[in-house]
């Protein structure tokens, strides 16, 4: 086989010579170098006369090419992970039968040297016919559906923040003070205030009144915070941005009824109902939850209540699962799946020194999900919590939610392979437990020093 002409001549018979005694894995194997406008393909050379072959991006062209790999019996196929221009072809090949590998680009470059895209096409199937490439994770095809729903609520709930931000920056302008007197301005009492206020009211006494019983201000703070000037300019502003806003919500709500469609399509792993646990919940859910019971749905496809995790909410769990799929099977261990999360302290080892243990930069929803749930221990009275703040106070924050994201992925993994449940041992029993572990190292500590750890009596007093 011929490697592409990246380095001398003489490197060039070496590494042939050397390839000549590699073992072939996959005798079938294609590769393909994605483009925006064009798709350049190499099949084994004893195939066909002219083993590559550039196919255009429309879809008629990716048809004529998987008929083309049909044709030349091939049976699986490496390509980059190139922004989006792989899912259509992923697709395709997928449809008719081919077996498809995506590869990270930074992992399949190519030695220094001239870069072409014919080149990078041989390459790829030269690496995937020794079997030198390794599949980026990919879950069903289902699971991808949903996760496509998931992704786009992601980016409807970012831009409606955004118009959030600009309504109280015009509100601001006029020197209406709202946010501090009120928690969410896109609360019950925040929306009402500010639809009046575009409807044309400005009485400060008028829209204090409009204030829900619940909110802890009194009428005369928040008709203070009312009191402004209301220049058209501005109201005009804020008039633009409620509307924004407002159809953001019309299309969360309209993307809310198509997920609760697709997670109904799901099969049912239990039949079981969702049991009742003793575990503090929100009275009202949060402006971002869906209006029908997530957390009943995410059961019934799973099998499992992962919300019996501390900090872990069904938000959450819906975040996590549709980017790793329903298969705890995809991942072997415990380890494969903290590894792929980006999670686990990371190993780099030179010369027989380790040069860095830091994790991995990884790029990843479902690791971010974990992260947040860890943050939100911040005031937990249960063990998690504990965990989290004695990490905090040694290590920062920061690596704190990372080793704390660990632990809820490690207990994640642990109740999807097992179906079982997690119990919060309570925070006391946290304690006491760190309390004996710093007391028996503190007892060889002290053995090893020749000395003898001696608890002391509480009648027992100090004397300087």
């Amino acid at each position: 086989m011929k490697l592409p002409p990246n380095q001398s001549n003489n490197q060039s018979v070496l590494c042939e010579k050397a390839a000549s005694h590699w073992e072939q894995i996959n005798h079938n194997a294609a590769g393909i170098d994605l483009g925006g406008g064009e798709h350049w393909v190499c099949v084994p050379p004893d195939r066909t006369e002219k083993n590559v072959r550039r196919f255009g991006c429309f879809t008629p062209d990716l048809i004529a090419m998987t008929d083309w790999l049909i044709e030349c019996q091939v049976t699986t196929v490496a390509m980059e992970a190139t922004g989006v221009y792989w899912i259509p072809v992923f697709q395709i090949l997928e449809a008719k039968g081919l077996e498809v590998r995506l590869v990270n680009a930074h992992h399949v470059k190519t030695v220094p040297g001239r870069k072409t895209d014919v080149n990078d096409c041989q390459w790829l199937q030269q690496l995937h016919t020794y079997g030198l490439l390794s599949g980026s994770f990919r879950p069903e095809d289902e699971v991808c559906v949903l996760r496509s729903y998931i992704r786009q609520r992601d980016s409807l709930i970012k831009s409606a923040s955004t118009h959030v931000q600009r309504m109280q920056k015009a509100l601001i302008q006029m020197n209406l003070h709202l946010h501090k007197v009120i928690s969410d301005i896109t609360g019950l009492t925040g929306m009402a205030i500010i639809r009046a206020i575009v409807g044309g009211e400005q009485d400060p006494q008028v829209l204090a009144t409009l204030k829900d019983p619940r909110i802890k201000s009194s009428t005369t703070e928040i008709a203070k915070a009312l009191t402004g000037d209301y220049r058209p300019e501005h109201l005009f502003v804020l008039k633009q941005e409620l509307t924004l806003y407002e159809v953001y919500q019309q299309e969360i709500a309209a993307l809310d009824s198509e997920i609760e469609k697709c997670l109904g399509n799901f099969q049912p792993k239990t039949s079981d109902q969702l049991p009742t646990t003793k575990k503090k919940r929100r009275k009202k859910s949060t402006a971002n939850h869906p209006d029908f019971d997530l957390r009943k749905y995410l059961y019934r496809m799973a099998g499992v209540d992962f919300t019996l995790i501390d900090g872990v909410d069904a938000l959450t769990v819906q975040t996590i699962l549709s980017e790793v799929g329903l298969d705890p099977k995809r991942f072997p261990t415990a380890k494969h799946f903290t590894s792929w999360l980006g999670l686990c302290p990371g190993q780099k080892i030179t010369g027989g020194k380790v040069k860095s243990s830091q994790t991995r930069p990884v790029v990843n929803r479902a690791a971010n999900a974990f992260r947040m749930a860890a943050f939100s221990l911040t005031h937990s009275n249960s063990a998690l919590g504990g965990f989290y703040r004695r990490l905090r106070a040694r290590l920062g924050a920061p690596k704190a939610i990372t080793a704390t994201a660990h632990k809820l992925a490690r207990l994640f993994y642990l109740m999807w392979t097992t179906s079982g449940q997690y119990a919060d041992p309570g925070i006391e029993v946290y304690e006491q437990q760190h309390r004996q572990r710093m007391v028996k190292n503190l007892e060889k500590k002290a053995l090893s020093l020749g000395f003898e750890l001696v608890a002391q009596s509480p009648a027992t007093e100090c004397v300087s």
